[in-house]
């Protein structure tokens, strides 16, 4: 359960992110819309699989500069996992691109701090089991 809310989480923030970001392109704007749903889904199950499999690995690899920048660092770590999640994406038939690097590194900020307000907000992500 705790992964499909993170995944709408991912998949709500993405649509956000890419109505507010001119440099970020997400599906295609004359699908209908449920093909336009379904593509945000599929781009956020990538993003959730990448960062799950790939992050780990290079947050470890990256752990020095990470250290010597005091975590600033990660943003760019979380920048480079858009774009693989973009690249994959091409790969599938699927439609996410940033103009440039400093697009996919606005919009990294901007995806981790509407996950955050949505988080919190809904509980959709939180891995706590609520007693009623």
């Amino acid at each position: 359960m705790r992964f499909l809310g993170q995944l709408i989480v991912t998949a709500l923030a993405l649509w956000v992110t890419a109505l507010i970001l001119p440099g970020m392109h997400l599906g295609d704007d004359s699908a209908p819309l449920l093909t336009q749903v379904l593509t945000i889904g599929a781009i956020a199950l990538i993003l959730a699989l990448v960062t799950t499999i790939v992050r780990p690995i290079l947050s470890l690899l990256a752990l020095p500069i990470t250290c010597l920048t005091l975590g600033l660092f990660q943003l760019v770590i979380n920048t480079l996992m858009l774009l693989l999640t973009s690249w994959i994406s091409a790969q599938f038939g699927l439609t996410l691109q940033f103009d440039s690097f400093w697009w996919a590194l606005l919009a990294g900020i901007v995806i981790g701090v509407l996950s955050a307000i949505v988080e919190a907000v809904t509980g959709l992500g939180d891995g706590e089991r609520r007693e009623a």
